[in-house]
């Protein structure tokens, strides 16, 4: 029991690099899913399941278009000020 225990606190000894490939950044997708299901849960007065999900769903598709266009406005101004 102890020895598990130890294995699952080794992990947060070091930082784990993810970089910045496509591949590593579609892991902030089920982050995203996990942050909108959470506040949802808590700002929410009555959870019904279609309500909650419709919710959810429209905050996750938000956060990940605001951090799309945010991309590409700092791409293009990136692009600008090197050409």
């Amino acid at each position: 029991m102890f020895e598990i225990a130890a294995l699952m606190l080794a992990d947060f000894t070091a930082p784990v690099e993810l970089g910045t490939n496509p591949r590593s950044l579609l892991l902030i997708i089920p982050v995203v899913a996990a942050i909108a299901f959470v506040y949802k849960a808590t700002k929410l007065d009555r959870i019904a399941a279609g309500r909650f999900l419709k919710e959810s769903l429209l905050l996750f598709v938000s956060i990940i278009a605001v951090m799309v266009i945010t991309a590409l406005v700092l791409a293009s101004v990136a692009w600008l000020i090197l050409e």
